[in-house]
């Protein structure tokens, strides 16, 4: 009997689990029993009686409140608080459909929900969510029960104005609802125009949040607006506070003579800038002079931002918020105002200047025999530009040729040393643009890495690497101290295998079995696909592959430089972990103890993000100019090459320009083509024309979309 009992209330909870299903899966809707009963198929009276039963038991334990007579609707602050191990914390990823996909670190996989079960949640938020029961052979899947916290604090998008009320349409299609504006919350702004806003209300049954104006940018298309939106939707600010520019403009840029003595004098030193030619902040310099024993004393001079901005201050906070400079196609946004960051802390040639320097003595193998770590006094007697450094490394003349030809030889057995060791070298397309007065791009072509970037590079390699080091791997018995080390994880072996799998049916092999094996593997692989269709598309997914850089004051080497150690300690004008390194290193060097771990990884964290956030604007900001380029070449032919394709229609990306559209599947009318997903191809039903990876092709600029950053070609017959 007790036995017969107990399968009884095994299979009413069974039950119970399938009809809180039912109401989760629609959380703004109320049910009667019929209508749950309908749902879960059961239509006899004694299962409609159990199913009327199980709403109240559950009305009664909180899961369920009774909205008026016979109807009931989910309560999700029971779902919180009552469901043990069914509820997780995590960030929407948002996709155009209204549908999300949540990543969290409590899951190995991501959460699927559906649009309705959204909960008023936007892409970026921070989330908690109510797993559902795991359906054999189906997603885990959810719904959101609370927003825990906004991943926008503002919007950008296009103003759409009626006489009673205005939406503003946010540019990021992830934003996949408007906000409802009043006419008296516009702040001037007209129809048409491109503005910020900010969410002041979401009532609960309401689809659209409702919001407010701050900010009016101006009309769609012209370039300062269109730039601004970048900014302004990744949230980073348009200026500087007012505050913030009169502590700037108190910093004196002379240096008194207490200071100087409190340092190492290297004025002497032929010391050397080498940066781009638009560069305005030069943050490191290189000395070089031959020793008495035949060895090499070569010193990295980094700006020693640290002794301007000093920590707490209203300089230091406003550098923390932005974390980063970013680097947009007209424009650089600097993390400091222009008087640190192009004049104070920048290194400029005939004028003495306040430095944090690692000085190695190096033989003629590229081996580090000794190194010092200080504060200093430096004098640049140069400026190159990587054009003027590259002539003197190819012709052999020019100013300070015997030092930088030296430079660039060691530059090149260090750099040789590393590859033998495991590292990876990375490639990727650096699309640049020629602007005319009004930034309207003329021509774009693409970046190229020659001898000199090279050889600045590798010294700066040393001086990070050097630094983390000396601070993680101390002589002797002393515990490494906390520090802040920039940490690149090996590659997910799953991410790895489909990788070897994709590029082996396109021709290509690769050895996953070792470190040494994928080091190896992928610089093959680089090597074989320079210059073919492929190249673009195979580089991307093999940085999809890589697990991403970021900060961490857990030290976990970095993968793809095959470094132990290794830190960011070049770059303090326009990083600011390099700010902290500074700190932490004169720190350390004074006798200083171990700092609190806790407080470092938070900022490590924040600024892994906000570099995120900037390399994402950046990139918007050069789809947006390929956008531009093509805008007023609509009819024009192209040669291209396929770099990819998909259900919907092939990519190709121009030869010359470099810029990249899609020419719909639907426009090709000689044909019914398909997607054979398996070859990375597109073949024609009837008779049998295949489109597919690396093949070039010619097309006609169909349209562009500037808002939407878009361009759709037509393939010529």
């Amino acid at each position: 009997m007790v036995k017969k009992k107990r399968k009884k209330i095994k299979k009413k909870n069974a039950i119970a689990e399938q009809v809180l299903h039912i109401f989760a899966g629609e959380p703004f809707k109320s049910f009667n029993y019929k209508q749950v009963s309908a749902a879960l198929g059961l239509h006899d009276k004694p299962s409609r009686d159990l199913i009327k039963q199980i709403i109240f038991d559950l009305k009664d334990d909180g899961a369920l409140h009774q909205e008026r007579k016979g109807k009931f609707k989910l309560n999700p602050e029971y779902i919180t608080s009552k469901t043990q191990g069914s509820v997780i914390e995590g960030k929407v990823d948002m996709k155009q459909t209204g549908k999300a996909y949540i990543s969290s670190k409590e899951c190995d996989e991501d959460v699927f929900i559906n649009s309705n079960n959204t909960n008023h949640a936007i892409d970026g938020d921070r989330v908690k969510v109510f797993l559902f029961p795991k359906r054999k052979g189906r997603k885990l899947e959810g719904q959101i029960v609370e927003v825990l916290e906004r991943g926008h604090s503002q919007f950008v998008g296009n103003l759409e104005i009626s006489t009673r009320f205005a939406f503003l349409v946010p540019d990021n299609p992830s934003i996949t609802t408007d906000l409802f504006i009043p006419l008296d919350s516009l702040k001037g702004a007209n129809n048409g125009d491109k503005a910020i806003a900010v969410i002041t209300d979401w009532p609960e049954h309401s689809k659209n949040p409702f919001g407010k104006i701050i900010n009016v940018l101006g009309k769609p298309g012209k370039n300062d607006v269109e730039m601004n939106s970048i900014l302004a939707s990744h949230e980073f600010p348009l200026s500087f506070p007012k505050d913030v520019e009169k502590e700037a403009e108190k910093i004196d840029i002379n240096i008194p003579n207490k200071e100087i003595k409190k340092r190492k004098d290297l004025r002497e030193l032929p010391t050397f800038t080498i940066d781009p030619l638009d560069a305005k902040d030069f943050d490191d310099a290189l000395s070089i002079r031959k020793l008495e024993n035949g060895n090499w004393d070569i010193g990295i001079h980094i700006a020693d931002v640290s002794h301007y901005v000093e920590k707490g201050s209203v300089l230091d906070e406003e550098a923390y918020k932005r974390a980063t400079s970013i680097y947009l196609v007209d424009r650089v946004i600097p993390m400091l105002p222009e008087k640190l960051s192009n004049n104070v802390c920048s290194l400029r040639p005939d004028e003495d200047k306040l430095t944090f320097s690692a000085i190695f003595e190096i033989d003629n193998e590229a081996n580090v025999k000794s190194q010092w770590f200080g504060k200093t006094i430096t004098r640049s007697n140069k400026r190159f530009t990587y054009e003027e450094a590259q002539d003197i490394i190819e012709s052999g003349n020019g100013p300070f040729n015997k030092e930088i030809l030296k430079l660039d030889e060691l530059a090149k057995i260090l750099r040789n040393n590393r590859f033998e060791k495991g590292a990876i070298a990375f490639h990727s397309t650096e699309v640049r643009f020629e602007l005319d007065e009004k930034g309207h791009p003329i021509r774009a072509f693409v970046k190229e890495q020659k001898d000199a970037h090279k050889l600045v590079e590798e010294f700066m390699l040393l001086a990070n690497r050097k630094v983390a080091e000396f601070i993680g791997n101390p002589k002797g018995k002393e515990k490494p101290k906390t520090f802040l080390y920039r940490v690149h994880d090996e590659p997910n072996p799953e991410k790895l295998s489909t990788m070897a799998e994709f590029v082996a049916k396109l021709g290509y092999k690769m050895n996953t079995g070792s470190r040494k094996g994928i080091s190896n593997s992928f610089n093959r692989l680089f090597k074989q696909i320079e210059g073919k269709g492929e190249q673009y598309l195979i580089e991307s997914i093999a940085v999809r592959t890589m697990s991403k850089a970021e900060y961490s004051t857990q030290n976990i080497g970095h993968y793809g430089l095959s470094f132990d150690y290794y830190s960011h300690f070049t770059s303090p004008i326009r990083r600011y972990p390099d700010l902290i390194v500074h700190r932490l290193l004169f720190h350390y060097l004074n006798g200083g103890n171990s700092v609190p771990a806790t407080e470092y990884e938070e900022q490590a964290e924040y600024c892994s993000e906000q570099e995120r956030r900037a390399m994402e604007a950046e990139r918007e900001s050069i789809k947006l100019k390929q956008a531009e380029y093509l805008v007023d070449k609509v009819g024009e032919e192209f040669e291209g090459t396929i770099t990819g394709v998909s259900k919907w229609g092939i990519f190709v990306e121009l030869t010359e320009s470099h810029c990249e559209g899609m020419v719909s599947l639907k426009t090709m009318k000689d044909d019914f083509y398909y997607l054979d997903e398996d070859n990375y191809r597109v073949v024609g039903h009837k008779h049998q024309e295949v489109y597919q990876l690396g093949d070039k092709v010619h097309i006609i600029v169909k349209s562009v979309d500037l808002s939407k950053k878009q361009m759709n070609f037509e393939l010529v017959e």
